[in-house]
């Protein structure tokens, strides 16, 4: 094979190696990286190439000319076309091998470690039905019909789904009878390109322990004429159900929800369990989706850190408490740290609704309560967003030098760059990392990165 044939549109064949973090399988051509959707290591496939760089390509799969043994069939019919998952035709167990592969790689490659030992990718239920909660988009078929379902891979043509083998299974009888339900209504469903219609999305959220659901519709105006009369309809006909809201999210944008939400019938909030404390949670809470896979990196931080009482915590990025409270149980004092007032007032009703009383809770950016507690915590807790710490909060951390850090991230890739810095020079050392498998059939992988304080900076 030649250099010639690297264009768009060439057909080429290629083993597929590896996994990229986005979860495509990755192979070579012609010592050009090749990027391959719905593939897995071991695959020698046929593939079309449809964009084309100098040093890499992506491609898609036409044909298998070999699967790999890895290879599996889906649970889900429509998995080669939904985009809600990028891993259903992959061996969990090798799921959760390419995972930890993705934690080591990323840290050598961005944080610059050697040789990071990291351990098994804890996982602690099944892999599939597991998410607490669902967003599903709307659109109109062309003949007219209300659909949900997720976007289709690299695209915003809707799979239309009546059900959804990762969800919680108890959600899955809401999907077609809600669809139906707005059908009748009448209600118009938003279109992106035009910035017109009504109902965005529908999203529904269940407490895993408690089996209480919440129904939200998201919306461009609150104006949706029948609403209240239907809310009721929904909480009669579904005994599980227990708050009906709507959401308003009147922007050009991709994300989900907008900033105000208002109940229409029933609660605003569900009760979850969560370490055996009871978590009030809104249909816009921050709570992770695999809840017993959360409670067992939470057991793993409790070993850890094997807190005897007498320390102050701080949880940076707090949310509604959901670490830490039952930390809280395990030491002198604790502090959240929040930018969203609501989580904090969530937060603090939680410690009252659990008669946790030595617990505080601060609202502000992370960068900007750090450096001005006055106080140094025992222990520090970061769990940011995606996009990792400020760089602010990573210096207040080197002046301020706590003994341990717990580092919680969803995207391994700012980790590793954060626990670079940390670790410049020998301040900090990694005692421990541990991957943990919150989003079964997708590349996405959560991680927890122990820290202590060099024995040189304690003593000076």
């Amino acid at each position: 094979m030649t250099k010639s044939i690297w264009h768009q549109g060439a057909l080429i064949e290629i083993t597929i190696t590896d996994l990229s973090d986005t979860g495509d399988g990755v192979g070579r051509f012609d010592d050009r990286v090749v990027f391959v959707p719905d593939t897995v290591p071991g695959d020698r496939a046929q593939v079309r190439l449809v964009h084309v760089k100098p040093k890499y390509g992506h491609g898609q799969l036409k044909h298998l000319l070999q699967p790999s043994p890895q290879r599996i069939r889906p649970s889900c019919i429509v998995a080669d076309k939904c985009g809600g998952c990028q891993w259903q035709h992959i061996d969990y167990e090798y799921q959760l091998t390419a995972k930890r592969h993705q934690v080591i790689q990323a840290l050598q490659r961005i944080g610059g470690f050697t040789t990071p030992s990291v351990d098994p990718v804890l996982v602690a239920a099944s892999p599939l039905g597991y998410r607490n909660k669902v967003t599903y988009p709307l659109d109109v078929s062309t003949t007219g019909q209300v659909q949900a379902g997720y976007y289709q891979k690299g695209s915003h043509q809707l799979v239309n789904l009546n059900q959804c083998p990762v969800q919680d299974p108890r959600l899955n009888p809401f999907l077609a009878e809600i669809k139906q339900d707005i059908q009748q209504q009448g209600w118009t469903i938003y279109d992106e390109t035009r910035h017109q219609g009504q109902i965005r999305h529908l999203g529904l959220r269940i407490g895993r322990r408690t089996g209480e659901v919440l129904l939200t519709l998201v919306v461009k105006d609150w104006h949706l004429l029948g609403i209240e009369q239907q809310a009721e309809v929904w909480l009669q006909r579904y005994p599980q159900l227990v708050g009906v809201s709507l959401n308003r999210n009147p922007e050009r944008t991709n994300a989900i929800f907008g900033r105000e939400t208002r109940c229409i019938a029933g609660v605003p909030y569900l009760r979850e369990i969560f370490a055996g404390l009871e978590f009030q949670v809104r249909p816009d809470t921050f709570f992770q989706v695999f809840t017993e896979t959360a409670e067992a990196l939470l057991q793993v931080i409790q070993s850890e850190l094997n807190l005897q009482g007498h320390e102050t915590l701080v949880d940076a990025y707090c949310g509604i408490g959901t670490l830490t409270l039952p930390l809280a149980q395990q030491v002198h004092q604790a502090i959240g740290l929040e930018l969203q007032p609501e989580a904090i007032q969530q937060a603090i009703f939680n410690a009252q609704q659990n008669k946790i009383k030595n617990v505080q809770f601060q609202v502000g950016a992370v960068e900007d309560l750090l450096p001005k507690m006055g106080i140094l915590p025992d222990v520090l807790l970061l769990d940011p967003p995606r996009k990792g710490c400020d760089r602010t909060v990573i210096e207040s951390l080197l002046l301020s030098k706590p003994p341990r850090i717990v580092y919680v991230s969803c995207k391994v890739a700012t980790l590793a760059r954060d626990l670079k810095l940390l670790c410049l020079d020998g301040l900090y050392t990694i005692q421990r990392i541990q991957p943990a498998d919150f989003f079964p059939q997708t590349s996405h992988v959560e991680t927890a990165a122990f820290l202590v304080l060099s024995q040189l900076d304690k003593d000076t």
